[in-house]
């Protein structure tokens, strides 16, 4: 099987078609590159070729980007000098597009290439935009649901194919930032007004071929090969680049906190770039791209965003042998913020979704946050009144429990009391069909004490879904001690029609997640009962990457959660409950009111329209600050490691069943670094004989929270990483 093949008809347009035969959306391989570099020389050298189109076989788009087997196979190939095979890897594709770029033309004269035109049929990501961008013109197809961008950054890499160079160089600095920055992706009418393709059209391919048949040599010329070529915005060197440049430096290093070394790379090699010729500029990128490819923080971003998510929502731990359970109709208990929600990405997927409340007027409240969702949609022009409407028909709001009749999957959300939910199990179980799954959105009861009031306990099974659900990547599913596999399976089909990512674990108290994030606020809280300083606390935190500090956390997710989750693990745990100064806090805060964000007074002060104003100075009233600030790294390691060591117990208890999990719902449920590929990847990159050595350090001066788990011990004393030993053979190499 070829990925590329090339037909020639009478008119003299070749057609050169990528089309991978295993694969929903093409991607570039080490053959495939070869391919294409074969059918370009024919088609070059064919003097009855008078033009060529590129295209894909694939109806909805034209590439989803590299294959990144390619990338471990350049560094395998390259033996004991894995930047040499990387940089002489990423060179030869450079130098096909380039090939393709100058199409056969003079070098002195810059006449009689032959013109190259790519024709897009939907979405191009990544390579699927770098080829396209060495061609002569771009034409895209009319497809609303196509999205054209670069977006490798978001794995931890940056654009390396050539799309860094030749973007700026179209764009300038500045206008090609959000796309090389942030990995925007765009519409197609978006992408032309951007500058980034030439046509949107209805017909691409004929399009494409009348303007092969007619372009002229001024029209394949590529701005930067011809004379008196002047970047836009201009160049490092000129008043208006070099103030450009400043600024984004400021931004970049504003936005990553020096933690995202892809971006500082892309950053260098724009700017070095940007001072030399295109042909050595394509050099200068590569240089930059092997240094990032060489970066651990690369590897284990690629893995965890990219390999392991994509397998866990491809169905990599869904039980084998049942058939498909994908919802149909959907009873969702509570309407309020978490069940509203759930009925918005529910009703957003195409399922008909039943809305129960209290009262009538309860939930319709509920079934007006999806009104106002899709109406802040229709203002923002990303949704229309007729998506709307057909949007909220699927959801019927009611009281009528009766309501729930051929519902095949019940998600509760009802308020976090056992006896509360036990009573609407009861209730519900007795209206719905025998074969309905029952699931309940609780954050940290335990689901085999829920599923005691249930008569189907293989039936009930844990969904956790983050708020605000409809932005939260994220859905825990936890199994009960006697959750079945279809409970399991229907869960897993579920999730991936809301078109999220989840994670499978063993129900334990907090389940996986939980167990994570509430020791990292309770570290921070610890420290401000010591005399650190909570700006110091919430800039460390995110200096190591994390979207938000822990102190900040704890105003958006509210003292009173916090306060009522400790008071309910003390009654369950006794006297083995953990007591510590940061339950201290948490009460004394409640008491003055300071409830968060939502009462506009907690570790901050608010502003009548809620705006955080500063860090509260009364809490200095009651724990002083110390003189003597302790030092940033071991502010990071108590946040760091108190998250990462609750991951490896999670693992050494069966909680977690696979480490890919563990990585994936660390990133996308509460934003653990993503650039360390989450905590065991992290103990990975530092390796876990330090880990563990780092840990008795730790527990000497903090406390036995930082008591080395048996496993990471024993890890250490055999020198073994996490991937090495748990982790599936394609994600342990790459």
């Amino acid at each position: 099987m070829t990925d590329f093949t090339m037909n020639t008809d009478a008119e003299g347009v070749a057609t050169i078609t990528w089309d991978v035969a295993d694969k929903s959306m093409n991607v570039m391989s080490i053959d495939g590159l070869s391919e294409l570099d074969a059918c370009i020389d024919a088609a070059l050298a064919d003097d009855a070729v008078k033009g060529i189109v590129i295209t894909s076989g694939k109806a909805g788009s034209f590439a989803g980007g590299m294959d990144l087997n390619l990338l471990a196979k350049m560094r395998e190939d390259a033996g004991d000098d894995p930047a040499k095979g990387l940089f002489e890897g990423t060179m030869k594709m450079h130098h096909l597009l380039r090939k393709i770029e100058r199409a056969g033309m003079d070098k002195k004269t810059n006449k009689g290439g032959k013109p190259i035109a790519s024709v897009l049929p939907g979405t191009a990501a990544g390579i699927g935009l770098e080829l396209p961008l060495a061609t002569h013109r771009v034409f895209v197809a009319n497809n609303p649901k196509a999205r054209i961008g670069l977006p490798e950054i978001q794995v931890g890499i940056f654009p390396g194919a050539g799309g860094t160079t030749r973007l700026v160089r179209m764009l300038g600095a500045m206008a090609a930032s959000p796309l090389l920055l942030e990995g925007k992706m765009l519409s197609p009418d978006a992408a032309k007004k951007a500058g980034i393709i030439n046509e949107v059209s209805d017909d691409p391919m004929a399009d494409a071929r009348a303007w092969v048949l007619s372009a002229t040599d001024a029209d394949i010329l590529k701005p930067w090969d011809a004379k008196g070529y002047k970047m836009p915005g201009g160049a490092p060197y000129h008043p208006a680049g070099f103030m450009t440049f400043v600024g984004a430096s400021a931004m970049v290093n504003g936005k990553t906190k020096g933690v995202y070394p892809a971006a500082k790379a892309l950053l260098s090699a724009v700017y070095e770039g940007a001072l030399v010729p295109f042909d050595t500029a394509l050099k200068i990128e590569a240089r930059w791209f092997t240094s990032v490819l060489l970066n651990p923080t690369s590897s284990a971003m690629i893995r965890s965003l990219f390999l392991n998510k994509e397998a866990l929502e491809k169905g990599a731990v869904r039980p084998e042998g049942i058939a498909d359970q994908r919802v149909k109709k959907l009873g969702v208990l509570g309407a309020g913020m978490m069940g509203a929600g759930i009925a918005l990405v529910s009703a957003q997927a195409g399922i008909e979704v039943v809305l129960i409340d209290r009262d009538q007027a309860a939930a319709d409240k509920g079934k007006a946050y999806s009104e106002s969702y899709m109406d802040k949609g229709i203002a923002r022009k990303k949704a229309t009144v007729e998506k709307k409407e057909a949007l909220l028909s699927l959801i019927t709001a009611t009281a009528d429990l009766d309501a729930l009749k051929g519902c095949d999957l019940i998600i509760e959300a009802v308020f976090e009391d056992p006896a509360v939910k036990a009573e609407m199990t009861k209730k519900v179980e007795a209206v719905i069909p025998e074969d309905c799954i029952y699931a309940s959105n609780t954050s940290t009861l335990p689901i085999s004490e829920l599923a005691k009031a249930s008569c189907r306990a293989d039936q009930f099974i844990g969904i956790h879904f983050f708020s605000p659900v409809e932005r939260m990547a994220l859905v825990e599913i936890i199994k009960g001690k006697e959750t079945g596999d279809r409970a399991v399976a229907k869960a897993l089909d579920y999730v991936r029609q809301i078109r999220k990512t989840p994670i499978v674990v063993n129900d334990a108290r907090f389940f996986y997640a939980n167990r994570c994030i509430i020791p990292y606020g309770n570290e921070a809280n610890r420290m401000i009962t010591e005399g650190v300083a909570p700006w110091f606390i919430d800039q460390a935190a995110q200096m190591l990457g994390f979207p938000v500090g822990p102190v900040q956390l704890g105003d958006e997710t509210s003292v009173d959660l916090a306060t009522k989750i400790m008071r309910a693990t003390k009654a369950a745990m006794g006297n083995a409950y953990p007591a510590s100064e940061a339950d201290e806090l948490i009460v004394w805060l409640e008491e003055k009111g300071r409830l968060g964000r939502k009462s506009k007074a907690g570790y901050f002060d608010y502003d009548e329209k809620g705006k955080r104003l500063g860090y509260w100075k009364g809490m200095q009233d009651k724990y002083p600050l110390a003189e003597v600030q302790p030092e940033l790294q071991d502010v990071q390691d108590r946040l760091m490691f108190v998250q990462v060591l609750e991951a490896v117990r999670a693992l050494e208890e069966g909680v977690l069943m696979d480490i890919r999990e563990g990585d994936v719902g660390a990133i996308l449920g509460w934003g653990f670094a993503p650039w360390s590929g989450g905590p065991l990847s992290w103990l990975d990159m530092i390796g876990t004989p330090y880990a563990a050595e780092r840990c008795d350090q730790l527990e000497a001066q903090f406390g036995e929270r930082f008591k080395c788990p048996d496993l990471l011990r024993e890890m250490a004393d055999k020198n073994q990483s996490f991937y090495g030993r748990f982790g599936p053979k394609d994600a342990a190499a790459a």
